[in-house]
This record gives C-alpha cells, structure tokens and sequence, in this order.
C-alpha cells in the first residue's frame, strides 16, 4: 500500500468511545488536526483530552449529540474541518450525514449517500446481489402481512426466517419452523423493526440452520475499483451480536474462500462502492455454500483482525482515500498472514443475563505483549455512562496459526484485570477453553444452544 499521507487537512470525528480515540490516533499520525465531536457525557475522556480540540455537541443522550446530523455538521463547519469520519453506528449508515457534509463542502470518510441507501435498504441489497449474480438463499421482496408471509413462506420451504428491510442487528427477525411459529410472531417482527427503524418493512428468507456468519473486507476508490482483505469468521454471536471474530476463516477451503472473495468484489465493484464496506455472507458448512447476506457500509467494529494478518492500517486507508492522497489500492499489494482473534470486552454481567454494568472503573489492567493489541478508550478512573453501548474495549491478537492465536488469547485474557464494574472475560474465558472453539467445530447458534446453558450449570443456575 502506498505510504502517501493526506493533503493538509482537519478531520472531524463524529463518534466515542475506541474507534473515536482509534480514528483521532490514525489521522494524527498522517499529520492531520483532528476536532473531537462528544456529548457532555465524554467531555473528560481519553479521546476528548487525545484530539487536537473537543467540541461538546449537546447533552449525554445520544439523540441530542451523536445522533443529531445537522449539530454534527454545524460543529465540523464552525470548527474549519474539511473530512468528517462517521466510525461505526451512531450516523455512521445514515445518507442524511454523508450528504449534508457535501451540501458543507465537507469531504465524507465513507460510501456515497447513494450507496449508503443502495445497500441500507436489505430488499434493494437484495435485488443488487442478485443482478451482480451473487449466490443468495432462496427470500422474497417486501411482506404484506401475515398472510402474504404465510403464502411466502409455503413457497420457500421452512424454516424460514423474517428480517427488517432497514436495518439489522437481529431487530425484526424471527425463525419460524412452522406456519403456526409464523403466524404468532409475524406482528410483533413488524411492531419491532417499526420500532428501531422507524418502518416496519419485512421480507423472508430461507433459514440455514448450521451456519457460519463469514464476513468480506473491502475497499473500493468509487470508479469500480474494489481490493478485499481477506475474510473474517464472526460466528461466536448472541442474538445475533458478535462476541469474538477471526480472520481468516479456517472453516474454508482454498477454493471457496477464492469464490467468495470474488463475489464480494463484483457485488460493490457493481455500485461503483467508495471506501470501506463489509459484504456478509451465511456459510452453510454440509453444503460448503455460501448465501449473501447484507453489505456494511462503514468500518466495522471487527476490523482490527484484517488489519493483523495484512499489515494494513484501514483507518488510515480510508482517509488517504477520501481526501484523495491515494488513488485507490492494488489487490497484488495485500498479502495475509498468520492469524488473528478479536474479543469484545463488554461491561455486562454474563451471571445477571447480560444486565449492563454502567460504573466507575477503578482498576484497569489491559494485557500487553508480543501479537497483542488493545482498542479501548477506557483508563483507570473511567466512568463507563449507561447511554450507549456496553463494548469498553477490543482484545486483539495475532499468531503464526490459529493455534498460537488462541494460546495467546487465553493468556491475554488471564491477565486482563478489570474492577470496579462486571465484564464478560469470565465467559470469554470459557469460550476460549471449550473443545468445540479450539477444534473450529462452532456455528452461529453455538453460545447459545451449547456454551451459554453449561456457563449457566458452571454458576449454579
């Protein structure tokens, strides 16, 4: 990859927490000024003290700051930035920030907002993949009501699973085996995709019942040029949430992994894709398929475990790209190896079903050493707010082989030490140990169905 830093600019950051402080880091080091967006919540945080200037948005509620795109834009205006990174969730998937920044003259470290909507839209990502002829399991267009579904659903073959047009993260999905699993929570799907998304939009796809969430890494320059970075296995998942990612996917063959990353590079290359994007994939491990799921237009939380078995800096990718220090990317210039494990450190309590543990933390003792990283934005004496999301930080680390990879996590995770607030290391810790992880012999219902129920034998419960 070429080692050219942007021209001269000022990046806004428009998001908390590792990604923020990971972000702030990434374009100081290519010699850019960097203004941190935070609620009133993170003003005295490690990013807010790490940028260049601070800039309190509003209030600790998400909607009145990191939620709020025309506060956002104003403070990125009124401070002179002339980039503005999304990081993840929050607005990092909304057209309106992408396009607001171009009304601003402000360049957006992300997809075009056409592109946000092409692939925001799961029924019009859909009809994208099909036209890009990337294999998908057999689904509909958009679900009238429960009839409509009922009629679908004969016609696909149970079980099927329903998913919300307009967003993931499990809201809105339901797997039914029967018509009468359908018919009794077809509604409440709708009542909960309205809810988080603000449209109650369904479709119905085929379920796969032993699969494998595989994820593609790419980047594309906006002209058609599309670069993978290997694949990621997120299988280790609780409703639907990825706990643990690895990367590669040792689950496939040579052959396969090739045709996947083929699918994925024609599927965005296809929409002309700008920047950084993660194309989804189920694996079904009987059949050796593999069935398009959705594209991620953003950075991905997970991305730390591409970057350790390719050496490239993604972060800092997207912002040469966007401001136009680099061109675009030569597949021939990456190269993997080794591998590497992500493990998100969460502040909930796996021993109270998972209840968030807001709190002030007053020991904090991440692990060090050869092939480790630690993403976080947490020190001793933070205070972890109850407003947003429960990930404090990202255990990462790398390996010669899969083996050394999980060896090396077991020890990092022995010797993380966190008190003040509960975290899920002592699940982690089980996951870690399991024969079923270390022989790769999981699916995406595997924490739920095998290792969760003896975790809950383990506590006495």
């Amino acid at each position: 990859m070429p080692d050219t830093a942007p021209s001269n600019g000022r990046l806004f950051v428009a998001n908390r927490g590792e990604i923020a402080l990971r972000t702030i880091r990434a374009a100081q080091a290519l010699g850019m000024e960097v203004v941190l967006g935070v609620s009133a919540a993170d003003r005295d945080g490690l990013g807010a003290r790490t940028a260049n200037r601070c800039v309190v948005l509003g209030p600790a509620q998400a909607r009145d700051s990191y939620l709020n795109a025309g506060l956002i834009v104003h403070a990125a205006v009124s401070t002179g930035c002339t980039a503005l990174h999304p990081g993840y969730g929050f607005l990092s998937e909304r057209a309106e920030l992408a396009e607001l920044c171009a009304q601003e003259g402000i360049t957006f470290v992300g997809p075009t907002p056409e592109s946000i909507r092409q692939v925001g839209d799961k029924i019009s990502a859909r009809a994208m993949a099909r036209a890009a002829n990337v294999p998908m399991t057999s689904g509909t267009d958009a679900v009238e009501d429960v009839a409509h579904a009922l009629k679908l659903a004969e016609e696909i073959g149970y079980p099927v699973i329903t998913k919300a047009s307009a967003g993931g993260g499990g809201r809105g999905m339901v797997v039914a085996r029967n018509a009468e699993e359908l018919a009794g929570a077809f509604d409440q799907a709708v009542m909960t995709a309205r809810e988080a998304f603000g449209d109650g939009t369904l479709f119905i796809e085929r379920y796969v019942e032993v699969a494998r969430h595989i994820e593609v890494q790419v980047i594309g320059d906006g002209k058609g040029g599309v670069v993978h970075f290997g694949e990621r296995d997120c299988s280790i998942q609780r409703r639907y949430q990825k706990m643990i990612e690895e990367a590669p996917a040792a689950i496939l063959s040579p052959a396969v992994r090739k045709r996947l990353h083929e699918a994925a590079v024609r599927l965005l290359a296809s929409i002309n894709y700008r920047n950084a994007g993660t194309v989804e994939f189920l694996y079904d491990t009987t059949t050796e398929e593999f069935f398009f799921m959705e594209v991620n237009a953003r950075i991905q939380v997970e991305h730390p475990v591409s970057e350790a078995i390719t050496g490239a800096d993604l972060v800092q990718a997207q912002l040469k790209l966007a401001t136009g220090a680099v061109k675009g990317f030569a597949q021939k210039d990456v190269h993997t190896a080794g591998h590497a494990i992500e493990a998100r450190i969460i502040a909930e309590d796996p021993d109270r079903d998972f209840i968030p543990c807001p709190g002030r933390i007053t020991r904090w003792s991440p692990p060090s050493g050869e092939g480790i990283r630690v993403d976080t934005a947490v020190e001793t004496g933070t205070l972890i707010p109850p407003y947003y999301d429960s990930m404090i930080a990202k255990l990462i680390v790398h390996g010669n082989t899969r083996v050394e990879a999980i060896d090396r996590l077991a020890a990092a995770l022995d010797d993380f030490v966190v008190e003040g607030i509960a975290t899920n290391i002592p699940l982690l810790k089980l996951i870690v140990a399991h024969e079923d992880f270390r022989s790769n012999t999981i699916n995406t219902r595997w924490l739920e169905t095998v290792l969760l129920p003896a975790f809950r034998v383990q506590q006495g419960r």
